[in-house]
């Protein structure tokens, strides 16, 4: 008979025990936006909408300077006509990359929705491949990246080369730390000093008091209802990097010749923007205690967790080998039941746009696909990990997590 009182218990030890430097994490980057609010002189005004072509939209631009400031490069691109991370991420790639141009994915294969981006998964109208750009990857050893297989990988065709910093729906490798990352782009750069390096930094945002472009990514974007957006943000993604690169992909955002400079902010975007970024170091430490917590629960029922709940940790993700199709199903099931919206409704295995296997998902969130919520998901594949991730309060990671555990351990 399993000891519900005491699995929490010592769940909420380690979580104790593994946080504390990711306390001074959060509030190392709760100064740096406090300060870049400050060096931008962010004014109540900047939170208004705009309308048309929004010329005049300072709000906007402030923003896009504050992301700049925050990762320490020359521009930045924070919109809400990014309608998901994958947009942000392909916009970037196709506003850069060219006919006859290579791009080497040089952290394996990448996650399922950027496979269609790039064509591998499938003729794909408009991906990469259709358009003329060639690509090769390179398999990670180990969980680590080949340093040596991708130098030689690099030709003179080679314009790019992609990174994912977390592990996505992969089986075989792990999340990359910033340094790892910056490991990366110094051997690319060693055998050729002008190839562009690309971060996908989705999740990982504000887990170090670095970012990938501090350490060489000349170009990075992520999604805003992740960690950036705080919770609030009900849309959007950004990419930030080197000034050319930034302004090439927000041609192919709008159009060429007009780039960032329109772009209407509706409703209460520019708050929830702004607001969202003010919390978000905070928000991701709710998530990371989530994480933890949910490792060692599951770790104590005998399951193989990944990361463990005393590993480093650069993104908030957490993956359990559940090993069945039932047990995926009851995990998501559970963590639907115990969220704010859409309690009542029960979650089930279905075909989603980009992904190659049927998907199930617990996303009873405020907003719709939020990760940085509590969700979970996992495509419907041995050995059957759950994708686990986001949580704007701690105290909500414990009740759903507990629950999650108990309708697991009813089954064989």
């Amino acid at each position: 008979m399993l000891n519900w009182d005491e699995i929490e218990a010592q769940a909420l030890a380690a979580v104790e025990q593994q946080t504390k430097a990711h306390e001074r994490i959060a509030l190392f980057n709760t100064k740096k936006v406090l300060a870049a609010f400050a060096k931008n002189q962010v004014a109540d005004f900047y939170l208004k909408p705009s309308t048309g072509y929004a010329y005049s939209d300072i709000g906007r631009d402030k923003l896009d300077a504050i992301y700049a400031d925050i990762c320490k490069t020359d521009a930045a691109l924070v919109r809400s006509h990014f309608v998901s991370g994958t947009h942000a991420i392909s916009t970037a790639l196709l506003g850069v990359l060219r006919y006859g141009d290579e791009m080497i994915g040089a952290t394996g294969t990448p996650y399922d929705t950027l496979q269609t981006v790039i064509g591998t998964a499938g003729k794909v109208p408009g991906s990469l491949l259709d358009m003329g750009i060639t690509y090769k990857e390179i398999p990670m050893e180990g969980g680590n990246p080949d340093l040596a297989a991708l130098a030689k990988a690099i030709t003179a065709k080679t314009k790019l080369i992609h990174i994912q910093r977390s592990c996505g729906y992969s089986n075989v490798r792990r999340t990359l730390t910033v340094d790892e990352i910056g490991t990366i782009c110094q051997a690319a750069k060693k055998v050729k000093p002008d190839i562009i390096c690309f971060v996908d930094n989705c999740y990982g945002e504000f887990m170090e008091e670095k970012e990938p472009t501090e350490v060489g990514a000349d170009l990075m974007a992520g999604s805003l209802i992740k960690n950036l957006g705080g919770g609030l943000a009900p849309n959007g993604g950004y990419i930030v990097g080197r000034k050319d690169l930034v302004e090439l992909a927000s041609y192919r955002l709008t159009a060429p010749g007009l780039g960032g400079e329109m772009g209407a902010t509706l409703g209460d975007t520019a708050r929830e923007f702004y607001q969202g970024l003010f919390l978000s170091p905070h928000v991701v430490l709710q998530a990371l205690k989530t994480a933890i917590f949910a490792a060692q629960v599951f770790k104590d029922l005998g399951y193989k967790v990944s990361p463990e709940p005393d590993a480093k940790r650069s993104d908030i993700i957490q993956v359990v080998t559940l090993e069945t199709a039932a047990k995926l199903c009851a995990f998501c099931e559970a963590i639907q039941a115990n969220s704010p919206i859409d309690a009542h409704v029960k979650p089930i295995p279905s075909h989603l746009p980009g992904y190659a296997d049927e998907v199930i998902m617990a996303a009873g969130t405020f907003v719709q696909g939020a990760s940085i919520e509590l969700s979970c998901d996992g495509p419907m594949r041995p050995p059957y990990n759950v994708y686990f991730q986001g949580g704007l309060t701690f105290e909500h990671g414990i009740v759903a997590i507990m629950e999650a555990a108990k309708k697991i351990g009813t089954l064989k």
